[in-house]
């Protein structure tokens, strides 16, 4: 099994590159064998989790390797779901880039094993479920920021009267924001649930819920200023190139709450 995630890795490079390539030099036929080779990588990694599924006899997201893996293939999946779909072509270019950084990124980050007491109290259907909900609005708000980064890039072009073959395939902006806020649309709801199968976990195993809690605070501001979002959009009926910048920098909370508040928080030991 060991052989898989590197293999995945390497692949996965060469998908981004790929690309990336085809971002400045529009090639279509460099397009095609970065998808498939996204497609190979997606196989792989669905391989490696069932694999280590099997191995550990239970469901691999308590740790933050898996964390990360996990997130990674979300990605990897809704990007392949957006090129069949939606046919926007820098959206999966950039979408995987971020893909590509986390499962990289995963490399570096712990994989112990978990003690056996913490692991009866941790392996809970409800908390699996907490997490892969969490994990779902996190690759939601990803794709979102795909979105909102590149209508942002699109608006400076189009300012600048940047015209060409390059600008078409960046998709229309208003695509592009419909994209972006059905994302945030359906990950909001997703990352609501979880925080609340969340605190009834903690309740329920731990006897509190840890409202003071560095990640809990943080992931209750993600939540917030998701809904700041949505509540102009809905009810305000703002759009435009201000909301996308909202947009990115609630995008940019939610990786500080993901990679920094589990750093001083004493409940969430894994993350």
């Amino acid at each position: 099994m060991n052989w898989i995630y590197p293999i995945a890795i390497v692949l996965y490079s060469f998908s981004v590159f790929g690309y990336f390539i085809d971002f400045l030099q529009n090639n279509r036929k460099v397009n095609r064998m970065a998808f498939w080779l996204l497609s190979i990588v997606w196989v792989l990694q669905t391989t490696f989790f069932v694999m280590r599924l099997f191995e550990l006899g239970r469901v691999p997201l308590l740790t933050p390797f898996e964390g990360l893996f996990f997130y990674a293939w979300l990605i990897v999946t809704l990007s392949l779901v957006i090129n069949w779909y939606f046919r926007v072509d820098f959206l999966v270019f950039f979408t995987n880039v971020i893909g590509f950084s986390m499962m990289t990124f995963s490399l570096f980050t712990p994989d112990q094993d978990v003690p056996l007491a913490l692991s009866e109290l941790l392996a809970s259907e409800l908390l699996i479920i907490h997490i892969s909900i969490i994990m779902l609005s996190y690759a939601g708000f990803t794709v979102a920021f795909a979105c909102q980064l590149l209508y942002v890039i699109q608006h400076h072009m189009l300012k600048k009267k940047k015209w060409g073959k390059q600008l078409v395939r960046f998709g229309a902006l208003s695509k592009l924001d419909s994209i972006s806020f059905f994302s945030i649309l359906g990950a909001w709801p997703f990352l609501l649930i979880g925080l609340i199968l969340g605190f009834v976990w903690g309740y329920s195993q731990l006897g509190q819920i840890p409202l003071l809690d560095a990640k809990v605070i943080s992931s209750l501001f993600v939540l917030f200023i998701y809904g700041v979002y949505l509540y102009l959009r809905v009810v305000k009926l703002i759009r435009g190139y201000n909301m996308a910048l909202l947009a990115i920098a609630s995008f940019l909370i939610l990786l500080i709450n993901y990679f920094l508040s589990g750093q001083y928080s004493n409940f969430h030991i894994w993350y």
